[in-house]
């Protein structure tokens, strides 16, 4: 896999989800696609604009409102946005001189289902 190719979390399952935690070990293939969104998650502007796009109000959000809540340069809100892009977060799609980006529920559902066992495995 290449630097710039999108994680898909789970797409050589069978039944297009990963194993949870609980229940299954990953692989080693698992386990670096899994590290790669994680390492995404784990700054604090990423949670942040993955949090403003997630919440927004009609599923999407352009570039020019998510930059002015960070005291952070246009390029470096976009270096954000691209990791959550590669990490196969968040879509995003151009229009005119603007893009706007929208929350990618399949990724965020299988991150879940990674991260959780079977309703019995908790008990």
């Amino acid at each position: 896999m290449s630097k710039q190719e999108p994680v898909l979390l789970g797409q050589d399952c069978a039944d297009g989800c990963c194993p949870a935690l609980l229940t299954t070990p990953l692989d080693e293939e698992q386990a670096t696609g899994l590290a790669k969104v994680f390492k995404a998650l784990g700054d604090p502007v990423r949670l942040r604009l993955l949090s403003m796009i997630a919440s927004r109000a009609g599923g999407e959000i352009c570039v020019c409102d998510l930059t002015p809540a960070f005291g952070l340069s246009q390029p470096t809100i976009s270096h954000h946005l691209k990791q959550l892009r590669l990490a196969g977060l968040i879509g995003s799609e151009r229009r005119g001189t603007w893009v706007y980006y929208r929350l990618l529920p399949a990724a965020t559902g299988r991150l879940a289902a990674v991260l959780t066992g079977p309703a019995d495995a908790a008990l």
